[in-house]
């Protein structure tokens, strides 16, 4: 594999590469590193590589014409090469993409500078755009030095201990397991046990489930990468029981105040499939109590009997995980009787958070306000609207705004029992 790195700074790699493991790659001749500098391809005067962007603004970009004179310069031809700009505008990096770019014999990295890169430089000349992650630093160079190293990590005769590579974190969807050396007992922290039985079946079954277990606890969202057996699936989801995060949300159905189709404000008819299905929803999450608000007083008794079937009556006998689900639903007259209720639980008064399929400002997002509800400080109330949504009034009085959920087309109409699901796995999904 051969690496040939573009830069207005060719200095700051001389010692990133210097020692360790691509050091000893370099001498061994499994991969070659080349250093560039873009100044060398300008035909500026002082080699002059940026410069003020059209329309104004702060910064400077660098310049077309010395990266296309270096690309054209340094591409081999007969090579599987591709080119890579480093940018906070790029596909995230990961375990994944680094064995992907191993397929290449010939990689060309662009380290950004300053504000950025012409544009067209993208469009005539990059191959993939690649990001390390959502901070800034100075300059595209320190993203260059992380996808050599991971992407060297994976080529034929860079690591010695081929073992090593495959245990790794992140290798097999899993974070490693926890590691000890000598000696056994430090500061009154002990070697577990296990690790001192000799029984390599029982040893390797600790460290699978310590990853699993590491995993869930720092970054669930790379369980769904990795392959597990049945009992594997089954002591996670005995970890999911033990370590729950202990949210304080609650949901309610709005049936008033709501739009009908001319937007007059009404009461909307209960929906048993409503009930039946946001109920389970609400209990697969984790939700405290699921309100149904309604006040008409016909509506809340035929709302009353179906749960009381669930409940109490032959419903229970029939299906007892409906008949737990059915059990988080209170009947509402308000939704003001509903706050009142969380208030005498919690201590304190939720935060209202709506939804709405409308676009309105200073509107919320799903990953902002999931951080809020783990922070675990504060109670919210999620509402969510039947008929043509909730009023205005309603969403006006709200803390929170949630943006309306979206697809690739513009088609817009979810039913509540679709939206009600997708809410509460973007909010309170542990990711696994």
């Amino acid at each position: 594999m051969k690496f040939d790195i573009v830069t207005i700074f060719p200095g700051f790699f001389d010692s990133v590469f210097s020692s360790g493991v691509i050091s000893r790659a370099v001498e061994k001749k499994a991969v070659e590193i080349n250093v560039h500098d873009l100044r060398a391809y300008s035909a500026e005067k002082h080699g002059k590589t940026d410069d003020t962007p059209y329309g104004g603004g702060s910064g400077m970009l660098m310049t077309p014409e010395p990266i296309g004179n270096a690309i054209g310069r340094i591409r081999e031809k007969g090579l599987r090469s591709a080119v890579i700009l480093t940018t906070p505008k790029g596909e995230e990096f990961d375990d994944r993409k680094a064995q992907e770019l191993c397929g290449f014999e010939q990689l060309i990295i662009l380290c950004g500078r300053y504000e950025g890169v012409d544009d067209r430089v993208s469009e005539l000349y990059v191959d993939m755009k690649i990001s390390t992650g959502k901070y800034i630093n100075s300059g595209g160079e320190y993203a260059c030095s992380l996808i050599v190293d991971a992407v060297s990590r994976y080529l034929p005769g860079v690591l010695g201990n081929t073992e090593s590579l495959a245990s790794e974190s992140l290798t097999n969807g899993l974070l490693e397991y926890p590691q000890y050396t000598k000696p056994r007992t430090y500061k009154g922290k002990k070697v577990p046990e296990v690790l001192l039985s000799g029984d390599h079946e029982k040893i390797r079954r600790w460290r699978r489930r310590e990853s699993i277990k590491s995993t869930f606890m720092q970054n669930p969202a790379c369980l769904d990468d990795a392959q597990l057996s049945e009992e594997e699936d089954a002591f996670l989801k005995k970890l999911k029981a033990e370590d729950s995060p202990g949210f304080r949300v609650y949901i309610a159905l709005v049936h008033y105040p709501a739009y009908n189709s001319r937007l007059e404000v009404v009461s909307t008819a209960f929906k048993s499939i409503d009930a039946h299905d946001i109920s389970r929803d609400a209990t697969t999450y984790g939700v405290k109590k699921f309100y149904l608000i309604n006040p008409v007083e016909e509506q809340r008794r035929l709302a009353g009997r179906l749960v009381d079937h669930w409940i109490e009556g032959e419903g229970r006998n029939f299906n007892e995980t409906k008949s737990k689900a059915f059990g988080i639903i209170t009947i509402m007259s308000t939704i003001e009787e509903a706050v009142e209720q969380i208030e005498k639980i919690e201590g304190e008064k939720p935060k209202i958070v709506v939804t709405d399929a409308r676009f309105s400002d200073d509107m919320t997002g799903y990953r902002a306000l999931r951080e809020r509800i783990f922070e675990n400080t504060e109670p919210f109330l999620i509402l969510f609207g039947t008929g043509w949504g909730l009023t205005l009034e309603t969403i006006k009085a709200a803390d929170y705004v949630l943006k309306p959920i979206n697809g690739y087309s513009g088609f817009n109409h979810l039913s509540v029992r679709s939206a009600a699901a997708i809410v509460l796995d973007r909010l309170l999904s542990c990711g696994a």
